[in-house]
């Protein structure tokens, strides 16, 4: 039993002996709902004397009704016997393993506004008689604002066989919805709830082209980025766009932390006839960007090639955009690594590390040179010199990388030094991980611990 199960039979125990549902169930939480749903059933299942509901009311009626719930019929008596029962107990009702329970109790739901995430569950019900009461009640109780607030729930059940039909609905009634009462969906904080909601805004048309560029630049899922640029950017091709928003549309989306989104600006440029503008991106920290700039500049008549290759002739530049390095190894030849090995005495870390990528890039690494680079202050040289030299991990010195592992050096170097130890394989990785098992570092030392642990035979090997 899994984690959210074994916490959803713990509340369904707790529902059985009188605890309110608001006590045991956080009801905001989609995932407490589905996990007491399977709580439930797996209590049952597994329990040699299932709860059903032993707390009742005490009048004779309800004494009668808990001798009847003893043994398999459970709740059926009580149901069966037209007892009322309480809202926890309605619970564990609707999450009952038989079905013919579950299609009672829902009878007793209509008017428990409370309940309806339960409902929603019983709308993907294997069995058909309690998924369409489901259905109809779910119908009838639906309004915008209960929408709204089961949104999330309905997109996790919609992912169940036979779960279409909740999210086919709340998709409708929020389309009729007024645009305020939809939009905080625009910013939930569960992710599939925004790529729902955006996908219902484009369809829709709720959205201005300049609210959606705003959308992709602040949202941080690739997939509304995507969406809302792609809406964006067809809007003002469309010539759907106010005047001065296509402006707005492109400035927006240049300006999003987001690559996908900048990606985006920078192919809309060609379209708007600012193609010259995609210059200023051809040293983008993305290499899509980067990309999508060195299309636009080609289709404008221009050579980024012939660009990168002027911007790092000058190694004391210390105004060098650290892209330019990386950019000219992703459309140069190998001969232009002649230009990037003076970058690796360049003032700036940033340049160093994309050079040294860059030199990666163009498959021109020379091990007794770019070992030099292991020793560097900064971190991200470090680790893009290690990348290089990780295919030629044998041709290093063990004894020299096995000085780096000591505790007087930066913390990077250490790391540096285990992968490229543990990249040799062997007796040199096998020493490497037994220096470091008393290590202080816990991350380098659990990482030795499974190496040597690898090592032993399987029956030496810690349980």
């Amino acid at each position: 039993m899994d984690e959210d199960v074994r916490g959803g039979a713990v509340a369904a125990g707790q529902l059985a002996r009188g605890a309110g549902v608001r006590e045991v169930v956080d009801i905001g939480d989609p995932g407490a709902w589905l996990a007491l749903d399977e709580g439930v059933r797996a209590d049952l299942w597994n329990s040699p004397t299932p709860y059903g509901l032993p707390a009742w009311e005490t009048t004779e009626e309800g004494a009668r009704l808990n001798s009847a719930l003893r043994g398999r019929g459970r709740l059926t008596a009580a149901l069966r016997g037209g007892g009322r029962l309480t809202e926890s107990q309605l619970v564990l009702a609707l999450c009952h393993r038989d079905g013919r329970i579950r299609h009672r109790a829902l009878g007793q739901a209509v008017g428990h506004r409370e309940l309806l995430p339960l409902v929603v569950v019983r709308c993907a019900d294997w069995a058909e008689p309690v998924r369409e009461l489901a259905r109809g009640q779910l119908s009838r109780a639906l309004d915008a604002e209960t929408a709204v607030r089961l949104t999330s729930l309905v997109l996790r059940v919609g992912r169940r066989s036979r779960g279409d039909f909740a999210v086919a609905l709340v998709s409708e009634v929020l389309c009729r919805a007024p645009k305020e009462r939809f939009t905080p969906l625009l910013d939930d904080a569960d992710r599939a709830v925004r790529r729902f909601a955006h996908r219902l805004a484009v369809g829709q048309g709720l959205l201005s082209p300049v609210e959606l560029a705003r959308a992709a630049a602040r949202d941080e899922d690739a997939v509304v980025q995507s969406l809302c640029a792609d809406a964006a950017l067809a809007a003002v091709a469309k010539g759907d766009a106010e005047e001065g928003d296509a402006d707005d549309v492109v400035g927006l989306l240049l300006a999003a932390r987001s690559p996908r989104a900048r990606s985006a600006g920078v192919t809309a440029l060609r379209r708007l006839g600012r193609s010259e503008q995609a210059v200023g991106f051809l040293t983008d920290r993305s290499g899509l960007v980067r990309a999508c700039a060195r299309y636009v500049v080609r289709r404008l008549g221009g050579d980024p090639l012939a660009w990168y290759r002027k911007r790092c002739a000058d190694p004391a530049d210390d105004a060098l955009p650290p892209g330019a390095a990386i950019g000219l190894a992703e459309c140069g030849e190998r001969a232009d690594a002649a230009l990037l090995w003076p970058l690796l005495d360049h003032p700036v870390s940033r340049v160093r590390a994309q050079a040294v990528a860059g030199l990666r890039t163009l498959d021109a690494t020379d091990v007794a040179r770019m070992r030099l680079l292991l020793d560097d202050p900064a971190p991200g040289v470090v680790r893009e010199a290690t990348l290089a030299l990780l295919p030629s991990a044998e041709l290093l010195p063990e004894h020299w990388l096995t000085e780096r592992l000591g505790t007087e050096r930066p913390r990077w170097v250490r790391v540096s030094a285990y992968r490229l130890l543990d990249a040799r394989g062997g007796a040199a990785r096998l020493r490497a991980a037994r220096r470091l098992l008393e290590d202080a570092d816990e991350r380098l030392r659990r990482r030795a611990e499974l190496t040597v642990g690898r090592s032993l035979p399987s029956s030496r090997r810690p349980a």
